[in-house]
């Protein structure tokens, strides 16, 4: 597997079991790169050390915030859905590269990885009683 297809492995197996994405603004907004087909893409990682070593490569006074794995997928998602935009996931190295999916891609890449996860770090269920 490629060092792109690891970390995209990776992005939705942690986002999977830590329900956070990660991200960097500025007061701005968030950047959003034209990829190498001439699309925009909205980068997102699964950890905040990742998200830290972008806001650093990339400078500019960019921050890293985060929002819950529900938000992103209920109100981020639509809008950049709509907006044509695609995601890049976990972008690594010194020029921050990496693969970029559609928003239809990241969801069902998702609902795979969140089906997988260890039953551990899917919630505890109470207990069923009967009378």
């Amino acid at each position: 597997m490629s060092q792109s297809g690891s970390q995209a492995a990776a992005f939705f197996r942690e986002v999977a079991r830590n329900q956070v994405v990660w991200f960097v603004r500025d007061d701005e907004g968030s950047p959003a790169p034209i990829t190498s087909n001439g699309k925009r893409a909205a980068p997102y990682w699964s950890t905040l050390a990742r998200a830290q070593r972008a806001a650093e490569i990339w400078g500019r006074g960019l921050r890293v915030e985060s929002m819950s794995l529900e938000q992103w997928q209920n109100r981020e998602l639509p809008d950049l859905a709509r907006d044509g935009f695609l995601l890049g996931i976990n972008w690594t190295g010194a020029r921050l590269v990496g693969w970029e999916f559609t928003v239809g891609e990241v969801r069902n890449r998702l609902a795979v990885a969140l089906v997988s996860r260890p039953a551990e770090t899917r919630g505890r269920q109470e207990p069923t009683f009967r009378h």
